[in-house]
């Protein structure tokens, strides 16, 4: 990778940047774009309550359906919005999601995480994919704010994702609202696909846990998650999906416990919970 300082070193201003809070969601089946659901609804208010307390100037996404070795992030201008799936409706293959890209963002994004000592790759012209795309529509349907994406490191583990958040703070008093968006529980093969009110005691006990550490800022705890939280391997055999939530606890301020706005569960197993971190 070039030297951070041939990476756009700022965010371009114009007026007075409102500091931005940042947000881990779950994004579920893409079906959440198009069913109703506690989640959806859930999504929809955020968004509006969001605008209301100052509209970030950008949105960063750290995705998990994005994966590669090393960070890297969209410099897109205009990213298309990416199907990655299937077997679903032709509806949601015919959604689209045309927010203008963030380009800047995305190398200020980069030149933090070099500045850190993390080594990153340049950026690329990537789209957004459902992991990105599916929660903003619902949020902001509009798509009026521009939008970056951040690649994560699944082979890396759970506390440089956190390190790699805390890289990613000083975007927040740009205006940058850092989105991290991934699932608390993700055991595909586990769901009861024909739908189900009873929720998996293995689910529910890790829910609880993560909420547990998460509104403790038991940052040690989290960080060993796979060895210490009950059935850690049973709703994330991979963890792909759970390492957005150290993201965005290390673009918390130090110390600063994540405040739960909301849970449910889908399919017995699939825990789509949201926290905030100011």
């Amino acid at each position: 990778m070039s030297p951070a300082s041939a990476i756009a070193p700022s965010v371009p201003a114009s007026g007075a940047a409102v500091r931005q809070p940042v947000y881990f969601i779950s994004h579920g089946s893409p079906m959440l774009a198009l069913q109703d659901s506690a989640a959806r609804r859930f999504l929809q208010d955020l968004g509006r309550d969001v605008r209301a307390a100052g509209a970030p100037r950008a949105i960063l996404v750290l995705s998990a359906h994005w994966e590669t070795a090393a960070p890297t992030a969209s410099v897109a201008d205009q990213p298309e919005t990416i199907h990655d799936f299937g077997g679903f409706p032709r509806a949601l293959f015919e959604m689209r999601y045309p927010a203008p890209g963030a380009p800047e963002v995305a190398r200020t994004a980069l030149a933090a995480l070099a500045t850190a000592g993390i080594t990153v790759t340049a950026g690329q012209a990537r789209g957004l994919d459902h992991g990105a795309w599916v929660p903003l529509i619902l949020m902001f349907p509009e798509a009026d704010i521009p939008v970056a994406q951040l690649s994560i490191q699944p082979h890396l583990g759970a506390g440089y994702h956190r390190r790699l958040g805390a890289a990613l703070r000083p975007l927040r008093d740009q205006g940058v609202l850092i989105v991290a968006s991934g699932s608390l529980t993700h055991n595909l093969g586990a769901l009861t696909w024909e739908g189900t009110d009873e929720v998996a005691p293995w689910a529910a006990a890790f829910q609880s846990w993560i909420h547990d550490k998460v509104s403790g800022a038991d940052v040690a705890a989290l960080d060993d998650y796979r060895a210490r939280a009950p059935f850690a391997r049973q709703n994330h055999p991979r963890d792909e999906h759970l390492l957005p939530l150290f993201a965005a606890v290390g673009a918390a301020s130090p110390g600063q416990p994540g405040h739960r706005l909301h849970a449910s569960v889908q399919l017995g197993a699939l825990a789509m919970d949201a926290y905030r971190f100011d």
